[in-house]
């Protein structure tokens, strides 16, 4: 016990983090910069201890466990590719915690290739001892983190224009759930700012809430087992797409048992109904969890998607209004 909260602290003398008052004005360098995700106390936080801690301290692909104060990691690219689009990352890890290597940093330096500057969004899990309402606190904390990011747009470098989301798991079905409730703000803080991403990408989510497709684990950390019918459909995020959700990119493996195929196929239906420009793409095998290594890679499909959206090409940021 001694060595693992050993390891805690050590983990946070090494990041080191900044207040999101405080933001960095050179990004011209490759090291990733760590902002607080609030300036000050947390809104709907109990106060509580740091309960965050690394599951299995020997893996490679770091995975943390019941987060309590969320940060926001920037990935800057090289300025000379520097287009201004813009990605939070949101890893998963089934609301008990995030694989934040697997799902997150190596995600981040891929999009730093493509020009594109990456946040990987170390959420809070929800939980009863640092929570009032612990449903709402990740959704709370991605609608901050896009706040934040078109906040200091102009400081980074970045298109207020061109800020997205993407999540893995139960981090897509926080993604999914900031596409479509951004017009309900979890905090009256947010109800000025525009926290509608400009699109999503959602790598094999968890969508929907109802028992026949969903993943429990999730849906029970998230809600609990004794969810009122309310809260799942708030939570069914195909049960909440209108014709402004922002466009999408899905992938999920038909092989998937952990989170069924058709959480992102009911998805993909219920933009298309509404007529929301969606990329759909089935890859054949690889489970769940691969991440980026999976014998398709996805994510080229996915630079041609960003690519013929104009995402990747570059932005005049002088002449743009933020």
């Amino acid at each position: 016990m001694k060595f693992k909260l050993l390891l805690v602290i050590c983990w946070g003398l090494l990041v080191g983090c900044a207040s999101s008052n405080d933001v960095a004005d050179n990004i011209n360098t490759a090291e990733p910069e760590i902002f607080n995700l609030y300036p000050g106390d947390i809104p709907g936080a109990k106060s509580t201890v740091n309960l965050e801690h690394v599951r299995d301290i020997s893996h490679p692909d770091t995975f943390l466990m019941d987060i309590t104060l969320p940060t926001l990691t920037a990935y800057w690219p090289e300025p000379a590719k520097a287009n201004g689009t813009a990605v939070i990352i949101c890893p998963g890890g089934g609301y008990a915690g995030v694989s934040i290597v697997k799902e997150g940093s190596q995600v981040a330096e891929r999009f730093n290739q493509l020009g594109v500057t990456a946040f990987v969004l170390k959420y809070r899990m929800p939980l009863t001892q640092s929570m009032q309402d612990k449903s709402l606190g990740p959704l709370q904390d991605v609608q901050q983190a896009i706040s934040l990011v078109r906040k200091n747009a102009q400081s980074w470098h970045i298109d207020a224009d061109k800020v997205g989301i993407m999540g893995f798991s139960a981090g897509g079905h926080l993604t999914a759930s900031a596409a479509v409730h951004f017009d309900n703000p979890v905090t009256a803080e947010l109800a000025e700012h525009n926290i509608r991403p400009d699109f999503q990408i959602l790598i094999y989510p968890v969508i929907s809430f109802m028992d026949e497709i969903t993943h429990k684990g999730s849906r029970d950390n998230l809600i609990g087992p004794a969810f009122s019918p309310e809260q799942s459909v708030y939570f069914s995020n195909e049960r909440q797409v209108t014709d402004n959700t922002p466009p999408a990119f899905i992938v999920h493996a038909g092989d998937d048992t952990s989170v069924p195929v058709e959480n992102s196929l009911v998805y993909y239906q219920a933009l298309h109904r509404h007529q929301v420009p969606s990329q759909l793409l089935i890859v054949p095998d690889g489970g769940h969890g691969f991440g980026l290594r999976n014998n398709f890679d996805w994510f080229n499909d996915l630079e041609r998607w960003l690519r013929n959206r104009g995402l990747l090409s570059h932005t005049n940021l002088l002449s743009n209004t933020l």
